[in-house]
Formats: structure tokens, sequence, C-alpha cells
């Protein structure tokens, strides 16, 4: 048995992070014949989509933002001000960044991930199923993810 020493550093590295970044996709291509034929097409790339809600001011009133990948939608923040909630005014960026997803850029799903206090009925009432629940994270709260077939 070979004993080996290792020096264990915790600071954040960017550089080293790049490295890791590109051992574990390496890894994974080689491991996943799905992944391995997606490297390279259009579908393989991360791809940010943005909506942005301006009220007649020109000042945000809300945004939706996200990437696609792999043929998801994957939202990462939706927001509507105070101000204007109750308006529909969520509901009509949800819809637009389904449509872009689904229409520009051929996405069949949609994944995202909320608290319990605030949108997981929302997200049910758009058609979205609860796929996992993470009690307590971060604690005394729960973490839902929910997706959505497109199409």
């Amino acid at each position: 048995m070979v004993s080996r020493m290792f020096r264990i550093e915790t600071e954040v590295d960017n550089g080293r992070w790049e490295l890791l970044r590109a051992g574990l996709r390496e890894t994974n291509t080689a491991a996943s014949p799905e992944l391995r034929a997606l490297r390279g097409t259009p579908g393989g790339h991360e791809v940010p989509l943005h909506i942005w809600a301006l009220d007649p001011g020109g000042r945000l009133a809300g945004g939706l933002t996200g990437h696609t990948w792999a043929g998801w939608l994957h939202i990462a923040f939706l927001w509507v001000d105070e101000r204007h909630r109750g308006a529909g005014l969520g509901t009509r960026l949800l819809t637009e960044a389904e449509h872009r997803a689904h229409e520009g850029r051929g996405c069949t799903a949609v994944r995202l991930e909320t608290w319990d206090f605030q949108a997981p009925e929302f997200y049910r009432k758009q058609g979205y199923d609860v796929v996992c629940v993470i009690p307590d994270y971060p604690p005394g709260i729960t973490e839902y993810t929910l997706t959505k077939r497109l199409g």
C-alpha cells in the first residue's frame, strides 16, 4: 500500500476552481455517453437568459435570470417589486422565459428552486411539479425544486 501525504488548503482560488471544473467535466464526459454526445453541440453550452420588466419611468419592476443548457431552462432568480405584485407580472416574466427557451432555444423542460416562504404555490399554479423537498435548508426553511415540461 502506498502512503501519500497531502496538504489541504481552504482559500478561494479561481485558478484551481477552473482546474477542478475542467477535471470534473472531463471525468463526467468520459463516464457518460449522453454528456459525450452533448459536448460540442449548441445544447452543450450554457447560454444566459435574462428577462426584465421596466416601469414607465424605466425603473426595474421585476426580472428573471437563468440559463439554458442541455435542453433545459434553469431559472436562478425571479423577482417582482412589491409595488407591482398581484398584477400578473411574475406570470408574464415566467411565460416569456419559457417561450424564449422553448421556441428560441429548443428547451423541453424547466427547473428552479424556491423556498417555502417564497413562491412554491405560484409555480404549482403555473404547471410546475415538486420533484425534491429539502427540509431545514437553511435551518428553519424548506427548499423546493420544481420542474415543468415545455411544449
